[in-house]
């Protein structure tokens, strides 16, 4: 990638011709934060929806949800494409979904359904780096490790050009990481932006009633024996000449920093307190792992957390070994697509799901929120048996070319769909758009231009995304 250098004048500032040659005060983001702030915010962007979330959520189906099955039935496509499960009407006239979606149906008059997302990355490890990044991996339709030279996650790169300071993570990534379908896909890092705008990762929360464990107020550890606890680390610090040149020291000391925070603010400890949610509330949401996590993800969103994400589910195929735990079940679904999807995926997903949105709702907190659901692909028009693959019965194998995702929140459109599928949602029929414009949609609704750039530690330029807002989410 170029990197261009102005001419400095006498006085040690960059000459005003040169920032203008550079396309202004966003080419000096890593230098003059402050000024590129007060750049924004005297002409910000005029995408719709721009500035009206105080936060994200993304819900991510890692695995891969079926269009068909869920948001974009077609009841007269022939047989071996149309779903055994009936269409049901939704609270939009005209507007179907399939039948085991009852309460979401119910509520489709709240959010968008998209329906002409489309890429052509085929396979989990690289297409989860696509969703999780708006970028496609540098290893297209393939399942590689995580590695420091990926792309950073959202959540790093809003830490890199908007820290916060309402909470002491920006990003809280939960009921992961995601795995393919049991090693850890890209895009869930920091990558080369390193470990200081890692998100916080917290996995099964649903085992206790604090998320995270440790955060309990002790008794035999008050603020004071607190306080001089990080007072002497900081100063074992300051003579250790390690940590000037030891990068997993230097790891560590952010993590302590962050650890530090978290212990020290009541109001940080309060959000992953679940035992503050009433019996009943954890029980619509449901008492297993991604119920548990939903309801995590709203009471982090009401502290503060700009962005947090929940995995539905930790696995993207884990049912080839646990068989019998719904828990275990993810999205891919290439085999005994009706008999997974009706017994164990749709029906927790829709409790939980439209609780999260009737909760939020009640609250007030959609107004400020951006949600948005969706996976790294969706499933094939074709019902097959795909050799290789544990089951009995037909499924529907990766399919990138068309699938459907729901948007709801801070100003999105209310009981609307946006683009189409053909008559069997396998291609684009009107609107096409990615996974890189639903990541400059998120960022947008933040309030953050998705087409300016942020610097690496070596000051080098990468731009935020590389895709456009959703204007029709807005009805624009």
């Amino acid at each position: 990638m170029l990197r261009f250098f102005g001419s400095v004048n006498q006085s040690g500032s960059l000459a005003r011709r040169e920032v203008l040659r550079l396309g202004g005060l966003a080419g000096l983001a890593a230098l003059q934060p402050n000024l590129t702030r007060a750049a924004e915010a005297a002409s910000p962007p005029r995408w719709p929806g721009f500035g009206r979330a105080k936060s994200v959520l993304l819900v991510y189906t890692s695995g891969g949800q079926s269009q068909l099955e869920t948001w974009d039935p077609k009841p007269d496509a022939p047989e071996g494409i149309r779903s055994q499960f009936a269409p049901i009407q939704t609270a939009v006239p005209g507007v179907l979904f399939g039948e085991h979606t009852p309460r979401l149906a119910r509520l489709a008059d709240r959010f968008t359904v998209v329906r002409s997302l489309s890429h052509d990355d085929l396979d989990h490890g690289s297409a989860t780096y696509l969703a999780l990044t708006g970028r496609m991996h540098r290893r297209k339709s393939s399942n590689p490790p995580p590695s420091p030279i990926d792309d950073p996650t959202y959540g790093a790169v809003l830490r890199r050009v908007r820290p916060s300071d309402r909470f002491p993570y920006d990003a809280v990534y939960l009921n992961g990481p995601a795995q393919v379908p049991v090693l850890v896909a890209p895009g869930q890092t920091a990558g080369f932006l390193g470990r200081d705008f890692d998100p916080l990762w917290l996995g099964d929360v649903s085992q206790g009633p604090i998320a995270i464990g440790g955060l309990e107020n002790l008794p035999e550890l008050p603020p004071l024996r607190l306080s001089a606890r990080e007072q002497l680390r900081a100063s074992i610090d300051q003579h250790v000449g390690q940590l000037e040149r030891d990068k997993a020291a230097l790891d560590m000391n952010h993590l302590y920093r962050q650890a530090f925070e978290l212990l020290s603010s009541p109001h940080c400890r309060e959000a992953f307190d679940l035992s503050r949610e009433p019996e009943a509330l954890r029980d619509r949401y449901g008492r297993h792992r991604t119920g548990q996590a939903c309801l995590l993800a709203r009471r982090l969103i009401e502290a503060g957390v700009p962005l947090v994400t929940v995995v539905w589910n930790l696995s993207n195929r884990g049912q080839d070994l646990s068989p019998e735990e719904t828990d275990a079940y993810g999205w891919d679904t290439h085999n005994d697509i009706f008999s997974a999807l009706k017994t164990h995926l749709l029906p927790r997903f829709d409790a939980t799901f439209s609780t999260l949105l009737e909760d939020l709702d009640a609250r007030g907190l959609l107004e400020t929120t951006l949600v948005v659901c969706m996976g790294e692909f969706g499933r094939a028009p074709r019902i097959a048996i795909e050799p290789g693959f544990k089951g009995t019965y037909p499924g529907r194998k990766h399919w990138a070319s068309v699938y459907s995702a729901i948007v709801a929140g801070a100003g999105v459109r209310r009981g609307a769909v946006f683009g189409a599928s053909d008559e069997i949602a396998g291609q684009p029929r009107s609107d096409r758009v990615g996974p890189w414009d639903m990541a400059a949609t998120m960022f947008s609704a933040l309030g953050i231009d998705p087409t300016g750039e942020y610097h690496d530690q070596l000051g080098r330029p990468f731009p935020i995304t590389v895709g456009k807002p959703i204007a029709g989410l807005y009805g624009a």
